[in-house]
């Protein structure tokens, strides 16, 4: 043994000689979720390397595990539908993860949709933080508890149908960039409101992402899959997930257009679609060589053929980033660069 251990062995060492992990672990967000797995899945079949494990956790669960320490009772790797925040850096240092990387891997839009057997119909910005916020404007300057309970009430050109919108809960990448692309996307479309960002930050972000609680949002859990499920059953009701769940059950959902915008794959991708984001995965640098294959998997999952305009992840539905931005990202992935959230 040499004289000079890593934290990650010494934490192996401290919990008992404990064997030393032989298969990588991947937890976070359930939209990665999907494409995290098929590209596991190639790496299992095209390697001598063990099929990592993936686990959808949610983006803010899977950063508090991975950022809990250093060690083989720890995540490697951590899937994202946002990135990181500052205070989640933070954890992770004070828990001795102190060098980390990020590694963008697409876009996605997040899709509000129905069953294929309801009317297709339009929403705004506005219409959907009226339709979904806790408090609403009163219309005399001020705030009051949301009102509404039919779509007719937040627009007459919409049906006179109750508002029941399934979506994530708060530990979801999706329903924190829901909250700030959509909510606060109509929110910030009144000018008082608008001003108020300048004049009292905290009040405005409450006022713009705070989420009715009476029935009308109805949190469904991480599971994207059982809200399609829910549309199928419930043609009235509308669903909040990734695009890549819309294109995979594109048979019995459909989804609705954002400010004139369709959901689809080149809207995305050009940031015409006004609720777009971006994807990531980042690697605990301390389990590079610790644990068998994690630079392996990265390099498999920054290839052309698998994250690139014709990679077998875009007919999953990930909207793939331009060439220039993937061998950046790539670049970045195999010299394992630190995290700087200046950049």
């Amino acid at each position: 043994m040499t004289k000079t251990l890593t934290a990650f062995a010494l934490v192996v060492l401290s919990a008992g000689g404990a064997a030393a992990q032989e298969r990588i672990s991947i937890v976070g967000s359930s939209t990665v979720f999907p494409f995290s797995t098929t590209v596991a899945e190639h790496f299992g079949k095209a390697t001598d390397f063990a099929t990592p494990v993936v686990e959808s956790t949610g983006s803010g669960g899977g950063l508090r595990l991975f950022c809990a320490g250093v060690g083989s009772d720890t995540p490697d790797i951590t899937n994202a539908s946002r990135r990181i925040k500052a205070s989640e850096v933070a954890n992770c240092a004070e828990n001795g993860v102190t060098e980390i990387t990020e590694v963008k891997i697409g876009y996605d839009g997040i899709v509000i949709a129905n069953s294929i057997e309801a009317p297709q119909f339009e929403l705004s910005l506005r219409d959907i933080f009226l339709a979904l916020a806790a408090n609403v404007p009163d219309g005399n300057g001020g705030s009051m508890e949301n009102p509404y309970t039919l779509w007719s009430e937040v627009n007459p050109d919409l049906p006179a149908i109750n508002i029941e919108v399934m979506g994530p809960p708060p530990t979801s990448g999706t329903r924190d960039a829901f909250a700030e692309l959509a909510m606060e996307g109509g929110c910030k479309t009144f000018d008082w409101i608008a001003a108020l960002k300048n004049s009292d930050k905290s009040a405005y972000k409450t006022l713009c992402h705070t989420l009715r609680e009476d029935g009308a949002y109805i949190e469904a859990g991480e599971n994207d899959n059982l809200i399609v499920q829910k549309l199928v059953a419930n043609p009235d009701a509308l669903g909040i997930f990734g695009y890549s769940f819309l294109e995979q059950n594109a048979d019995v959902v459909q989804g609705l257009l954002i400010n004139g915008v369709a959901p689809e794959f080149e809207a995305i991708s050009t940031g015409d679609y006004p609720v777009s984001r971006s994807l990531f995965f980042y690697v605990k640098n301390a389990h590079v060589g610790e644990v068998p294959g994690i630079a392996e998997y990265i390099a498999e999952f920054t290839n052309e053929d698998t994250w690139g305009e014709y990679g077998y992840l875009a007919e999953k539905g990930l909207i793939p980033m331009s060439d220039d931005e993937m061998a950046q990202f790539a670049t970045d992935a195999a010299n394992l660069t630190p995290l700087s959230l200046n950049q």
